[in-house]
């Protein structure tokens, strides 16, 4: 188990600065998070999660992920005084086919971004994002909704 934890944080931070984004998604299956195919992850990616969890990230087909983008797939208050009343939050987060995310996106825990669903830059992401859908915003809104039978 030590070994797993040590392997994973050392593949989570060659993902982070490795130049070559096919390099990077194959990194990112070796750590145990499910990648698909033409996957596009741009540089400076950060997941935060515990380094035992397993198959909390799924990323689809031909996801496209900007630099500088953070997913949270567990926060916990940590040392604090307040870890008693504070919870902590632990959950998968999904990104459907075609999916695309901005720059300096964050995703929060347990949220669901459907197919061909954009995310503009900036936003947080703190519940699901329907399918073609474009959302903006902190926390992210609604926009507009994508024609579909273009794609």
């Amino acid at each position: 188990m030590l070994f797993w934890k040590i392997y994973k944080r050392i593949l989570k931070l060659l993902v982070k600065y490795f130049p070559a984004y096919q390099i990077r998604r194959n990194l990112l299956r070796a750590a145990g998070y499910t990648v698909g195919k033409n996957v596009y992850v741009g540089e400076d990616l950060i997941i935060i999660d515990e380094l035992d969890d397993k198959g909390y990230l799924r990323l689809g087909n031909r996801v496209s992920i900007a630099e500088r983008v953070t997913l949270i797939i567990s926060s916990r208050p940590n040392f604090s005084r307040f870890s008693d009343i504070v919870p902590s939050s632990h959950g998968r987060i999904v990104i459907e086919d075609d999916a695309w995310l901005g720059t300096g996106v964050i995703v929060l825990p347990n949220i669901t971004i459907g197919e061909g669903a954009v995310i503009g830059a900036g936003s947080v992401v703190n519940r699901d994002v329907p399918r073609f859908t474009v959302v903006a915003g902190v926390p992210a809104k609604p926009i507009r909704k994508l024609v579909t039978s273009a794609i």
